[in-house]
């Protein structure tokens, strides 16, 4: 079975998300998406994430519907911060079965060469792309590397954070499960 890896944050996972999960689904030959949900970022600060198993549970409560979709907590085990290389060869070890893909945007694809062991990265595992506006891909000599045109959205989960601390709706940014367990938790007030 071909695993989409889609990594991320997700802090908090929103409507966006999921319409790229299903799109690469849809047209990537992939059979199902993984959302691995990074306790760490090594790119980014740490000092605005939800606690990590907080938002492990706002995407398992976005995905509970779709049997094709899992929530992955693999990376909450592993030394901090997490690196991608890391996470494929633990993956791919535990689950020899299957073959693993990785989703990403262009624009984090645009840094990938800061990435650890960016060439073996590169060279071992087939990546998605899905285009960003501002950030147009561009492929490697070597790789399987594959450049799609997803539907996007302008939404960020930047902004969600944001509207939730003006205390303002977060409707149709995200799924009602989602909105309601940050709603209720009080969550990035």
């Amino acid at each position: 079975m071909n695993i989409g890896l889609y990594f991320g944050s997700f802090n908090p996972i929103h409507t966006g998300h999921l319409i790229i999960a299903r799109h690469i689904l849809n047209n990537c030959g992939v059979d199902k998406v993984w959302f691995v949900v990074s306790p760490h970022n090594p790119f980014k600060e740490s000092n605005s994430l939800l606690n990590e198993n907080h938002r492990l549970h706002l995407v398992q409560l976005a995905i509970e519907n779709e049997p094709k979709f899992s929530a992955s907590n693999i990376e909450f085990t592993m030394p901090r911060p997490s690196y991608t290389i890391d996470t494929l060869a633990h993956l791919s070890e535990k689950y020899p079965q299957h073959s693993f893909s990785i989703l990403m945007g262009s624009d984090s694809f645009q840094n990938i060469h800061k990435w650890k062991n960016a060439s073996l990265l590169i060279s071992k595992y087939p990546i998605i792309i899905y285009n960003r506006p501002g950030f147009p891909a561009t492929t490697f000599q070597e790789g399987k590397i594959e450049i799609v045109d997803a539907p996007l959205l302008d939404i960020s989960s930047t902004f969600i954070r944001k509207l939730i601390k003006e205390k303002k709706s977060i409707r149709y940014l995200v799924s009602e499960d989602v909105m309601s367990d940050i709603l209720a938790n009080g969550y990035y007030r």
